[in-house]
């Protein structure tokens, strides 16, 4: 089918939007349109470099991988070309008319407002080329697919349309001239530009090659290299400043702010390889999205092969950006083949190693980074205590957790080494309780009995922790026990005789009110007992020893989730006046009321919701008034 000379086309409905943002409301930082055409085009060389492995042909004899900027102050053009990869007529309609994989609607609705953290996202989503409508009126790009003959020309003044045609573009790979905008002359200044590419662009493996300003005495071509050329990764470490490893930090996470640290690593002997791995100082706001971008740029010799692979580190250091570069690994190497490649599996584990030694290590050295990666990556990294067992004692040893002894604004700071280490002669186990915040469960009933003994117990709010918990029965040779479940006896760290046999004396005279207690709760609870660790509270719910937390069938039930619901434990407070009112109540009715108002308390205690609020309200009131 023949092609018309001149094609018109819609934006996508996104784009449109996306392009009005550009061209409306990121004009704070400007200069980032530079970084992201010379991103793409160092792309497009790693594209051709990678095809060229197997077919050498695509080169055509001009194997110099290079960007090339030109400014023409009378045009008021800013061209950016290389000699990469090119594309075609429809990869031309795919990559710069629509956004695949939603990367349009997913940028914007993370926007925050901050223009600076707004641009910084742009290359994260792959919108990076629709930054050139910040600074242009009009977008001309030419390009050319290697390997074929046929060039096209797309051109679009940033609106609802662009045209597509045929072109002359005889060389292969892809030019994008900008028309600048009056107010946006400075961008054809020759030190402006060198500037703005040493800033964002020095890390760049193929040279950045800026044509000088044409009162300068040309020597050659005219065109000087920028940027260093060579991947800073492959550099000795003692050449390489902080701000060096910083802006390729920014770069590779796209991220305006820091890395709290790195480690950089060469390794040699049966394997080699070099690693560069940076931890963030703040976590990205797609952390905890499934398909969000994550993993570390793979190169093999040099050679870049694929961004975010995953395989390289386990999903729990999702956080962790960085690139890795493989001596040993074929140029070929496909996701698929990463899954089962025994060279990417000894890759991965010292990567995790390293990760979590910088991690330990920043806890003696550096505690205020330390504690910013907890507040920041402290719930991601308890995934890994279920996901990755040959490291889970030394990421138990990296948790910190709150606990009853630390005020409720402090930031959790206690170790499970430090609460064995804390224990008071005769405590057995690590206690600790679930709940939604730090405040629930300071104020849980199920603590009264452990604050009335000055018994530390581990609070644990994120939601994570129920999983991870679980998979955690002991530390340090001490079984660990959730404090809202099962029995929990306390009498080898404090007893009193009299004490005892004063409290077995009264749990005898409250047989009988068990009893009916059970009976009028019928098909709500499993069983009613009289309670060893309530002393303020009349009430509380206790999950039996096996069955699943009363928390977690709330985290379940919220997200969505059909849970097998199990009757719980109703554990009474015979020292409550409500308890003494309800043992001395003759009258069925009013007993009932007594003994739902009783359950309903102690569902209201731990969180949970009543499942008919209008009959409690009418209860109380009638109790009220008996």
């Amino acid at each position: 089918m023949t092609r018309p000379m001149a094609e018109k086309h819609v934006f996508q409905a996104e784009v449109q939007q996306l392009l009005h943002l550009m061209i409306h409301s990121l004009y704070s930082n400007k200069e980032i349109f530079l970084r992201e055409l010379i991103s793409n085009a160092s792309d497009a060389a790693d594209k051709l470099r990678f095809e060229a492995q197997t077919s050498p042909e695509l080169m055509e004899g001009d194997a110099e991988l290079k960007v090339e900027i030109e400014a023409d102050k009378e045009a008021k053009t800013l061209t950016i070309r290389d000699n990469g990869i090119g594309m075609s007529h429809d990869e031309l309609m795919e990559n710069l008319g629509t956004i695949a994989r939603s990367g349009t609607k997913k940028y914007l609705e993370a926007l925050s407002g901050d223009q600076a953290k707004d641009s910084n996202m742009i290359g994260q989503f792959g919108v990076g080329f629709y930054s050139a409508f910040i600074v242009a009126d009009k977008v001309t790009v030419h390009s050319r697919k290697a390997g074929t003959q046929e060039s096209w020309t797309w051109v679009s003044e940033g609106t609802g349309e662009y045209t597509l045609e045929p072109s002359e573009f005889d060389q292969r790979g892809t030019q994008i001239t900008l028309h600048l905008r009056d107010d946006d002359a400075e961008f054809l200044d020759f030190h402006r530009l060198s500037h703005i590419i040493k800033t964002y662009s020095d890390h760049i493996s193929l040279p950045v090659r800026l044509r000088k300003e044409p009162t300068d005495e040309d020597q050659g071509d005219g065109f000087e290299v920028v940027n260093k050329g060579t991947a800073l990764w492959a550099r000795s470490k003692s050449d390489i400043k902080d701000e060096d490893y910083q802006e390729l930090f920014r770069t590779l996470a796209w991220d305006s702010g820091e890395a709290l640290a790195w480690a950089h690593n060469k390794v040699e002997g049966k394997l080699e390889y070099t690693s560069l791995l940076f931890i963030p100082s703040k976590a990205p706001f797609d952390l905890y999205e499934r398909d969000s971008r994550r993993g570390l740029k793979l190169y093999v010799r040099r050679v870049f092969i694929m961004d975010d692979a995953e395989k390289l580190l386990p999903n729990y250091l999702r956080f962790v950006r960085g690139v890795i570069d493989s001596n040993d690994l074929p140029l070929n190497v496909s996701r698929e083949l990463l899954q089962s490649n025994r060279v990417i599996e000894q890759i991965k584990s010292a990567a995790v190693k390293r990760v979590l030694g910088l991690i330990e290590s920043m806890a003696d050295k550096e505690p205020e980074k330390f504690q910013t990666v907890l507040k920041e990556f402290g719930a991601v990294l308890k995934e890994g205590v279920v996901e990755d067992p040959a490291n889970k004692d030394q990421i138990l040893k990296i948790l910190r957790f709150a606990t009853t002894k630390q005020h409720a604004d402090e930031v959790p700071q206690v170790s499970l080494a430090d609460y064995v280490k804390n224990m008071p002669a005769g405590q057995d186990a690590i206690y600790y309780l679930t709940a939604e915040s730090r405040k629930a469960a300071l104020s849980s009933p199920h603590l009264e009995m452990f604050k009335s003994k000055d018994v530390e117990v581990l609070l644990l709010t994120d939601r994570v922790d129920e999983w991870m918990i679980n998979s955690v029965p002991e530390f340090m040779e001490k079984p660990l026990k959730s404090v809202a479940r099962g029995d929990i006896k306390l009498d080898s760290i404090i007893t009193d005789a009299k004490a005892e046999a004063e409290k077995e004396r009264v749990a005898s005279s409250f047989k009988e009110t068990c009893e009916r207690l059970q009976e009028a709760l019928s098909g709500k609870v499993k069983e009613v007992k009289v309670s060893d660790r309530l002393t303020e509270s009349a009430a509380c719910l206790v999950a039996p020893e096996h069955a699943m937390s009363r928390h977690l069938e709330r985290l379940l039930a919220q997200a969505g989730e059909t849970v097998p619901g199990s009757e719980p434990i109703l554990e009474i407070n015979p020292q409550h006046r409500l308890l003494e009112r309800l043992k001395d109540t003759g009258d069925a009715e009013q007993f009932n009321d007594l003994a739902l108002l009783v359950y309903e308390q102690a569902v209201l205690a731990e969180g949970g919701q009543l499942e008919e609020p209008a009959a409690f309200v009418a209860r109380v009131n009638r109790l009220a008034f008996a």
